[in-house]
């Protein structure tokens, strides 16, 4: 292939960083305390670039059986949530630390996968997560082990990580591990194997390369390429590196041919706008005035309240509903941020007034734009 990386991820603003149990915890020999400062000082370099980072990390349970002088990662659920209960609160703190000396603020985000599952948990989650980036501070994600049961679960960080980069619509999910990146064969078997240096996601091609996972996560190669394919489609490309490289972060960033780059196969608007405009049912209708058909169609702005003449039909907030034009004609469909109750009541007021009708605001919009596709 003959993409130039650091063309294709020189221009990238919002960044999703995902760090393994391995690298946290020195293959289990205890919190990594120097590694999670060098990378902390690596991510504030970006958000003084104006980069946005969210950190997915791992090493919860692994820290928890570090603390508590266990060797094997128990496999009864109460145990491995007591260890995670006990291993947050020591890497939470490491982090904060961390940041603080770069005068940043860290934010602690567990999840589950019903947070991620349920529409409206989704958007909340959304709205939580971008807040705290127009804060300039860097949200620490982590599966919420404590609480989280067998159904529930995301299975490994490399997953989560992923979903946290639909969620936030991230232009670069990059997956720090303790390997170099995807080989074609084992190296662990195979000293002569070539390292991967480019590929699409998705590609099942590459899954047949993939190895185990390890001792203490619940990953391996193989999820990190199925978390790939997750993350391409709202448009992210992965890189799989090596979190032991010197910089590792800012040299991904630069375009150095460093680790695994997969490639998504279209943009972030294109991928999520024609998964919108392929859900075959709304749950409601809005019917839109003359001036805010022609912005949406024209414009490409977002939809906002006072642009409403009417709610039709009964939904929730995150729900799929249609835009109609006067004449009764679908022109647009989106996830709209407001449930029909609330948006009877805010349709044609100007975004501002939303607080002192509801109580709250959500979002100003009825409608972001990178929620909506014009039909």
């Amino acid at each position: 292939m003959t993409t130039n990386l650091r063309e294709t991820l020189e221009g990238k603003r919002r960044l999703v960083v995902k760090i393994g149990s391995a690298l946290l915890t020195r293959d289990g020999q205890g919190l990594n305390t120097e590694g999670i400062q060098d990378w902390g000082a690596q991510l504030s370099q970006l958000r003084r670039r104006g980069i946005e980072v969210v950190l997915v990390s791992s090493g919860a349970v692994a820290a928890g059986m570090q603390r508590l002088g266990r060797k094997v990662r128990p496999h009864a659920l109460h145990e491995l949530q007591a260890m995670a209960a006990v291993g947050q609160m020591n890497l939470i703190q490491v982090y904060e630390s961390a940041f603080q000396r770069h005068n940043l603020h860290t934010a602690q985000v567990l999840l589950t996968h019903d947070d991620l599952t349920n529409r409206k948990r989704y958007l909340n989650s959304r709205t939580t997560l971008r807040t705290l980036l127009s804060f300039g501070v860097i949200p620490v994600v982590n599966e919420n082990d404590t609480v989280a049961t067998e159904e529930i679960r995301f299975g490994d960080n490399d997953t989560l990580a992923a979903l946290v980069a639909n969620l936030i619509e991230a232009d670069l999910l990059l997956i720090l591990t303790d390997q170099r990146g995807l080989y074609e064969r084992d190296p662990r078997h195979d000293p002569e194997a070539k390292l991967l240096s480019e590929g699409t996601a998705g590609d099942p091609h590459l899954l047949s390369m993939a190895g185990g996972s390890g001792v203490l996560g619940r990953g391996g190669m193989r999820s990190k390429l199925l978390a790939a394919e997750k993350a391409a489609r709202s448009g992210a490309s992965t890189v799989i590196a090596s979190g032991r490289e010197t910089d590792v972060i800012a040299r991904v960033l630069a375009g150095e041919a460093i680790g695994t780059y997969l490639h998504a196969a279209q943009g972030r608007v294109a991928a999520r706008k024609q998964w919108l405009a392929g859900q075959a049912r709304a749950t409601g209708k809005l019917k839109l005035d003359a001036g805010a058909v022609k912005v949406i169609r024209e414009g490409g702005k977002s939809l906002l309240p006072v642009g409403v003449q009417a709610v039709e039909g009964a939904f929730t907030r995150g729900e799929i509903v249609s835009c109609l034009d006067p004449e009764g004609r679908e022109v647009a469909r989106g996830l709209v941020n407001y449930g029909s109750e609330e948006a009877a009541r805010i349709i044609g007021k100007a975004s501002d007034k939303i607080e002192s009708i509801l109580g709250y605001v959500d979002e100003p919009e009825l409608i972001h734009r990178d929620n909506m596709v014009v039909i």
